[in-house]
């Protein structure tokens, strides 16, 4: 268990967070939701020890280890693969690395023997033995393949990196796992093989994530940030946005009828106040309306995006037909016979395992690419508009209905 008694946080005279007190309970996932600048990520980073807060303090739970996902893709670049995932559970790490060190030594004694011992029984009562072996099965279950993990991590891709760092993080069954967007770079298949295995996770995790179908998935409960401070509420994201509306609207609606029972009573005072037959039903009225207060609503920190796309005429239905289309690069296929058409109002995602076969596609309908063999054709009433990124990135939008 994890837990904050009255933590604040201040920069200067902003108040981040005033006096957070809650609870994270075993087998619980909670979802850290807020606005952009809320403080998910500070938060986090104070529950993990990395940020002290300016008051109030964090306790967990006697011999409970805290894993985090760690953000910074260059800190283990000259450290074995296998090794980064390892250092995961940092004292069975520091055990193996003990113990390499004394049996390595040359002049081994018998003092080093019993300091061995002891680290062997430590060793196994951690079930070391099985580390290397788990740490694998993950990698592998992650898709970084056998023949990457005597590689060093700055060998590998980013996207690599990410997913290596992520089964650090997962191994040796922490107590407590903190995640900072964790899909973020993973394709498809590594969300849901993520997925499936907080839901199975019988600790206590608390994630930050945009991905609102990923939260809906693995969340027990969600931690709203807002107001600076927190409030828990049972259930998955979906859950939590039905009751917060609930949970606003009941709160005008009490404030409308608390408003018409106001001016109710003062028009009743107004009236008979100063007629003797009814000065003790005003006085009564009176002393009701002193009790009576609107509930003070906050307006919330979020703010909700809207975008709009004006159309210069209407689609027709068909917006783009693809036949037999063929790619590669440098001779290399990346997607091969794609046939399909888009008609006017679907909307539809491109997703795969090799995100430059899906760059590469959008490139080649974009006109900037020529195919292999095949041809798209877009409805003549579509247009196209594109956001250029700085860099090699590039998104493409069609309009309208794209």
């Amino acid at each position: 268990m994890i837990s904050t008694d009255n933590v604040t946080l201040s920069y200067g005279k902003r108040k981040l967070f005033e006096d957070v007190s809650i609870r994270f309970s075993p087998g619980n996932c909670y979802g850290l939701i807020g606005a952009n600048g809320s403080g998910k990520s500070t938060f986090l980073k104070i529950l993990s020890g990395d940020i002290e807060p300016t008051h109030g303090t964090v306790s967990i739970s006697t011999r409970s280890r805290i894993a985090v996902l760690k953000q910074d893709h260059f800190e283990f670049d000259d450290l074995p693969v296998l090794h980064t995932v390892l250092i995961g559970h940092k004292k069975l790490y520091d055990i193996m690395t003990q113990k390499d060190a004394i049996y390595a030594k040359p002049d081994f004694n018998d003092k080093d023997g019993l300091i061995a011992s002891h680290l062997e029984a430590e060793f196994a009562e951690l079930n070391g033995w099985m580390a290397e072996t788990q740490a694998a099965k993950l990698l592998n279950d992650l898709d970084i393949k056998e023949q990457l993990h005597s590689l060093k991590m700055k060998e590998l891709s980013g996207g690599e990196k990410v997913r290596v760092l992520l089964a650090q993080a997962l191994f040796g069954n922490p107590d407590i796992l903190l995640m900072d967007e964790p899909t973020n770079n993973l394709d498809s298949e590594a969300i849901v093989w993520l997925e499936n295995f907080l839901y199975e996770f019988k600790n206590t995790v608390i994630v930050v994530s945009h991905d609102r179908h990923f939260l809906d998935k693995v969340c027990t409960h969600v931690a709203d940030i807002d107001f600076n401070g927190i409030t828990i509420f049972t259930g998955n994201y979906s859950f939590w946005k039905e009751a917060s509306e609930l949970i606003l609207q009941q709160k005008n609606n009490h404030n409308k009828k608390t408003d018409a029972t106001i001016k109710d009573l003062k028009s009743f005072i107004a009236r008979f106040s100063a007629n003797a037959s009814k000065a003790k039903q005003a006085s009564s009225r009176k002393n009701l309306l002193d009790k009576l207060t609107l509930e003070e609503i906050k307006p919330s920190t979020r703010r909700y995006p809207h975008i709009h796309f004006k159309q210069k005429r209407e689609a027709g239905n068909n917006l783009l037909d693809v036949t037999s289309l063929t790619g590669s690069i440098n001779n290399k296929p990346l997607f091969r016979d794609l046939s399909f058409i888009i008609n006017a109002g679907e909307k539809v995602a491109f997703i795969g395992k090799n995100r430059f076969a899906v760059t590469t596609f959008f490139q080649t309908i974009m006109g900037e690419e020529k195919p292999d063999s095949g041809k798209y054709d877009w409805g003549i009433t579509t247009t196209r508009s594109e956001e250029r990124r700085v860099g090699k990135e590039c998104r493409s939008r069609w309009s309208p209905y794209h």
